[in-house]
């Protein structure tokens, strides 16, 4: 996953934002809309089909860059949680 500033390899699906968020667009556009539930029980099932180790190469480029998305989505919105806990204090 490309850190703030850094460029995506050619062929990457992960654009990064001002802000220095991973931008969901095109094949990932549905996770910006998921709930931090549903982004972790997704990622959850993507771990463990790639644990299995029954899916092709292919797929499983496939679903790493959607692990890649989920984990950004799930990381993004814990730390706004902490940000507007630590603020109330």
């Amino acid at each position: 996953m490309a850190k703030q500033g850094e460029a995506v390899p050619e062929g990457g699906s992960e654009a990064v934002v001002e802000d220095g968020s991973a931008g969901v667009g095109g094949e990932h556009a549905d996770v910006a809309a998921m709930s931090y539930e549903q982004a972790r029980d997704e990622l959850v099932g993507l771990v463990a089909r790639l644990e299995n180790g029954q899916v092709g190469l292919e797929e499983s480029m496939s679903l790493w860059q959607r692990g890649e998305v989920l984990a950004t989505h799930c990381s993004q919105w814990l730390d706004r949680a902490e940000a507007r806990i630590t603020a109330d204090d």
